[in-house]
């Protein structure tokens, strides 16, 4: 029995209320980084049922964290998981990437959805020249682990990379990588394009912001409504830094010649909190970021480069993380406090109640519940109509 246009948007209307976002959010793939680099965060089992509240539905670790795996058992979350930086140079050897899957990936994933491994963090942009020469052998290595293991199909090899190894990033169509890594990117993606495995970017508009607020529009940037900037080689319109940004990294990727590599934004968000000298860094600002960057995602939208191509982003991150070194704006990107209580609103009030309960007694998730007592109210209206 279809429902009359009259109910559905009672139903629509109910949504937003309870909810704060259209029903076309839920089952979003929303990827989420859950950083650790503090002393008062909540129980990984707290996190998970957190994050199945709210329909979270991928994570990415930077590290292996068994209690995090564990938490997670028959979660349905999709997992990256990561390699330090400073366990590179043990990854070049076969023998210790080996035991490191063997540890670290065959004894969860089986239960817990383990879909990428990131061997280091932004290598690229710093500079010691030593670990830069082991990304790579480090990646083939452990992929290789993985085939021998046949998890190769499950599980991809990445790392992530700064914003900050292009050279070039305007216009979009003429992005370019610095030239100074090009010795190490170009067999980088010749890795990915082998191992069908996505190229990933760490990307935040709010640090062009930082560095020049009277001349980068702070519309631009948070993906409000603003003339836009035109490429002048594509004529194509970019109404927010962040496209500009995905596609100046294509770009940079077909220049030295591959087409068939899938960029993924691996971080971006937008702080709370900052230093005097970090303009912008407002729970107002970082509100407008993340909430229309979760439109976007719902949208399914891709960039003018790629229309076709549904954006794929991890926002960063889930808890402001207190001890966290540098400028305050470090220790303020999360979504949350420790404690559970939102930061500011991006639509998931919903959670609270759901958060503070004992995980023993969440046999069913707020929204299944929510969904039975809106049926249960309008069953009566539904039948009439």
């Amino acid at each position: 029995m279809e429902l009359s246009s009259s109910l559905l948007l009672r139903l629509q209307i109910f949504w937003l209320i309870i909810f704060g976002q259209p029903w076309h959010m839920v089952g979003v793939k929303l990827g989420i980084n859950y950083g650790q680099i503090a002393n008062n965060l909540p129980s990984p089992a707290h996190v998970a049922h957190l994050l199945q509240s709210l329909n979270i539905n991928r994570v990415k670790l930077y590290d292996a964290d068994p209690n995090v795996l564990s938490a997670f058992v028959n979660s349905n979350i999709e997992f990256i998981i990561g390699i330090g930086n400073e366990n590179i140079q043990n990854m070049r050897d076969s023998s210790k990437a080996l035991t490191w899957l063997q540890q670290n990936v065959q004894p969860y994933i089986s239960q817990t959805r383990i879909t990428c491994i990131t061997v280091g963090n932004e290598i690229l942009s710093g500079n010691d020249t030593v670990l830069m020469s082991n990304l790579l052998p480090a990646m083939q290595s452990v992929y290789e682990a993985l085939v021998s293991l046949k998890l190769d199909k499950q599980v991809t090899v990445s790392t992530a990379h700064s914003f900050f190894i292009l050279g070039n990033s305007y216009p979009p169509s003429a992005g370019s990588f610095r030239q100074d890594l090009i010795q190490y990117i170009q067999p980088i993606l010749n890795f990915h394009s082998q191992t069908n495995s996505p190229f990933l970017i760490n990307a935040y508009p709010f640090f062009a912001y930082k560095e020049d607020p009277n001349s980068v529009s702070l519309e631009y940037v948070l993906f409000q409504p603003n003339a836009g900037v035109t490429d002048p080689n594509t004529n194509l319109n970019y109404d927010n830094m962040l496209y500009a940004q995905i596609d100046s990294v294509y770009s940079a990727i077909k220049a030295i010649g591959f087409t068939d590599i899938d960029v993924r934004i691996s971080e971006t968000g937008w702080p709370s909190q900052g230093d005097t000298d970090e303009p912008g860094a407002t729970p107002e600002n970082a509100a407008l970021y993340n909430g229309n960057l979760l439109q976007r995602i719902a949208m399914n939208q891709g960039t003018p480069m790629k229309p076709s191509v549904p954006i794929n982003v991890y926002v960063f991150a889930l808890f402001n993380e207190d001890l966290k070194p540098g400028p305050t704006s470090e220790r303020n990107y999360g979504l949350f406090y420790p404690d559970g209580t939102p930061v500011y609103n991006v639509g998931f009030q919903r959670y609270l109640s759901i958060y503070s309960s004992s995980p023993k007694l969440m046999v069913m998730s707020g929204l299944n519940l929510i969904i039975l007592v809106v049926i249960a109210t309008l069953l009566p209206d539904i039948l009439r109509s």
